[in-house]
């Protein structure tokens, strides 16, 4: 279009101008590819390019030598990057303010887990206050295959022994996205894909809890909350069959099982931030905080006892 506001034309005698300025943030990508164009397939590293979409989330796609996404990981999760930051809950404050200085007379507990837990933290920590140092994981832990990728760091943010991890993934697995969705987060669970199959799930679920297990604190594992009729994006009993593969693991590996989904059925659906939607009212994560801080204590006080019995 030219100066005139006329598309396809050139005002006459003018030469059209040649574009030279770029945005600043563009430069050092353009220096990469240059600097990788001079490298032989062969010897290309690694990259991690970090890219933001238009809804300005970041996200991390890891390539191998020949340009092709890794699956290092799992086959499935893809398209966690279509969620929306208010599916986050990053804006909750008080659920991510951790301990400044650690009480050395009070066990230490972690919380890992998506929206739902970072609704129930600060709860937890207040009905712990005196009890246990409650910290969480910096984020919404979203999928398991992204909970396996980011386990070990989130496991040593603090330099402290963990006495306690209770631990979930489930809602982001069985979400179904499409780029095309005017559903907030894409979710779509008609022509959607979804985030992670039940095989998928079960073999992240197996590494998660063989990582946990190293660390020699008490693991409880979190049933997954209820999906209700009309989620956009989730589909009516796969929370069910998601938690019945996670339970397996569980008692194979000799894991607690806090069934927050039962739990969470006794306030519903008046606990129900909106009709279809898998998020609680306030009132609802006090209900399921008292839950999760019931099932820390009760394994707090078996590990002082099971020590007590090994002193003596």
């Amino acid at each position: 279009m030219n100066s005139t506001g006329e598309p396809g034309r050139m005002i006459e005698g003018r030469k059209p101008p040649l574009n030279i300025f770029l945005p600043l943030f563009l430069y050092p990508v353009i220096l990469i590819l240059i600097a990788c164009s001079s490298v032989d397939a062969a010897d290309r590293p690694n990259i991690v390019v970090i890219m933001a979409d238009e809804k300005s989330e970041i996200t991390e796609q890891r390539t191998n030598q020949n340009g092709q996404r890794s699956r290092e990981f799992s086959n499935h999760g893809s398209n966690i990057a279509l969620a929306s930051k208010e599916e986050l809950y990053l804006d909750r404050k008080l659920a991510f303010a951790n301990p400044e200085v650690d009480n050395p007379n009070l066990p230490n507990v972690l919380l890992i887990g998506d929206s739902i837990s970072i609704g129930y933290t600060a709860y937890v920590r207040r009905d712990l206050i005196g009890k246990a140092d409650v910290y969480r994981i910096p984020t919404n832990a979203k999928n398991s295959a992204y909970g396996l990728e980011h386990l070990n760091d989130w496991l040593e943010m603090k330099s402290l022994k963990w006495d306690v991890i209770h631990f979930n993934w489930g809602l982001w697995d069985l979400c179904y996205r499409h780029p095309e969705s005017n559903v907030q987060g894409n979710r779509d669970k008609v022509n959607g894909t979804l985030t992670e199959s039940l095989e998928g799930y079960r073999s992240n679920m197996k590494k998660i809890v063989a990582r946990l297990k190293q660390t020699d604190a008490t693991l409880i594992w979190c049933t997954t909350t209820p999906v209700p009729a009309g989620e956009a994006g989730r589909k009516l009993g796969d929370d069910v069959k998601y938690n019945l593969v996670a339970a397996e693991i569980m008692k194979a590996n000799k894991v607690r099982i806090n069934d927050l989904h039962s739990h969470a059925l006794l306030r519903l659906p008046e606990t129900m931030v909106r009709e279809g939607d898998v998020h609680f009212t306030e009132e609802g994560y006090i209900h399921l905080g008292s839950k999760v801080a019931e099932e820390v204590s009760a394994a707090i006080a078996k590990r002082a006892a099971d020590s007590r019995r090994e002193i003596e």
